[in-house]
C-alpha cells in the first residue's frame, strides 16, 4: 500500500493526530531519528515559488537521514516528453516521495492514483494541507488540545482556508471565517458544504474574533493571482490590527502562514507582538513535514 499526502479530508482524525504526536516526539527528541529515513530519496517539483515548503522538507528530510533532489519541471520534461504515468514510474525507481507545489490540484490528485510513487501536495491551487496539519501542532504546543479551541479565519477565502475548513470538520474544532459579503456570496457552494454547528461564516471580523483562542489570516492577493485594486479594497475593513486584536482574549495568538504583506492584511504591530506566533508556526513546519515523510515512505 502506498501513502499519500494529498488533503487533510483523506484523512480520519486517528491518522492525523498520529502524524502530528510523531512530529512532536521528533521535536522532542531530534538525535533519536536522525537516521529514521536514512538512505531514502525525496524529490521535489516546485512550478510555484516556495519558500518555507522547499526548506522544511528539504532541511527537514536532511536531518533524518534522507537524500533529497529538486527536479526543474522544464529540466526532465516533465508533461511533455512523456506521459505522467511513464513519468513517475521512472522517478518511483529511483526516489521513495515526490512533493508538488503547482496550480493544478487535479493533476497532484491525478498523479497520487497512479499509486507508484507516494505524492505530497506542497501547495496548490485548492488546499495547503502540509500547513494547516503544522499549524495544529502550534496551536496545541501552545494552547492545548485542538478540539477545545476557537478559531478565527480573517480574509480570503483560499487554499489554505480549504484545508482549515477540512481540519475543522474532522477534528470539530470551532472555526470562524469573517470575510467580505462580495466573497462570502461569491463561495456559497463552499459554505453550504462546510457550514455546521461548529462552522460559521460573517462579515463582522470583531464578532468573528470575540472569545477566540487564535486569530489567523493570509494575504489578500494570493501568489499568481493578479494584483486587484477592487479586491484590496474589499478587505479594507479586514485587517488584523490593534483595534481588532482588542476585541480578543489576554492568551489569544495570532498565526500567519507567510509570506506577509505587512501592513495590509495585518499591520507591523500585530505580527511583531507577543501574541505572535508565526516564527514558532514557521520552525514547526520542519517537525511535521518529517513526520509526513515517515507516513509516506516507511
Amino acid at each position: 500500500m502506498i501513502n499519500h499526502f494529498v488533503d487533510i479530508s483523506d484523512f480520519k482524525k486517528s491518522e492525523l493526530k498520529r502524524i502530528i504526536s510523531f512530529a512532536k516526539r521528533i521535536k522532542n527528541n531530534p538525535n533519536k531519528y536522525e537516521n529514521l529515513l536514512q538512505n531514502k530519496s525525496l524529490g521535489m517539483i516546485f512550478e510555484k515559488q516556495s519558500n518555507r515548503t522547499r526548506l522544511s522538507f528539504d532541511i527537514g528530510m536532511k536531518k533524518i537521514g534522507g537524500n533529497v533532489i529538486e527536479l526543474d519541471k522544464k529540466g526532465i520534461g516533465f508533461g511533455k516528453r512523456e506521459s505522467d504515468s511513464d513519468m513517475i514510474n521512472v522517478l518511483s525507481q529511483y526516489i521513495d516521495c515526490l512533493i508538488i507545489r503547482n496550480n493544478d490540484h487535479s493533476k497532484i490528485k491525478e498523479l497520487s492514483r497512479l499509486n507508484l510513487l507516494p505524492i505530497i501536495n506542497g501547495l496548490s491551487n485548492f488546499s495547503h494541507p502540509c500547513q494547516i496539519l503544522s499549524d495544529i501542532f502550534t496551536i496545541e504546543e501552545i494552547l492545548g488540545s485542538i478540539d477545545k479551541q476557537k478559531i478565527t479565519w480573517v480574509g480570503d477565502i483560499n487554499n489554505v482556508l480549504i484545508s482549515l475548513l477540512q481540519a475543522s470538520h474532522i477534528f470539530r474544532f470551532r472555526l470562524k471565517i469573517a470575510s467580505p459579503k462580495a466573497l462570502l456570496l461569491k463561495n456559497r457552494s463552499l459554505i453550504n458544504k462546510f457550514k455546521s454547528k461548529n462552522i460559521s461564516f460573517c462579515s463582522d471580523p470583531i464578532e468573528a474574533v470575540k472569545g477566540t483562542d487564535c486569530v489567523m489570516t493570509d494575504v489578500w492577493v494570493s501568489m499568481g493571482e493578479k494584483k486587484s485594486v477592487k479586491k484590496k479594497k474589499i478587505f479594507k475593513n479586514f485587517q488584523v490590527n490593534e483595534n481588532l486584536m482588542r476585541h480578543t482574549h489576554k492568551k489569544t495568538i495570532f498565526m500567519h502562514c507567510l509570506p506577509a504583506h505587512r501592513n495590509e492584511e495585518v499591520v507591523d504591530s500585530v505580527i511583531d507582538s507577543k501574541k505572535s506566533v508565526v516564527w514558532q508556526q514557521a520552525q514547526n513546519r520542519m517537525y511535521v513535514q518529517q513526520s509526513i515523510l515517515n507516513y509516506c515512505i516507511l
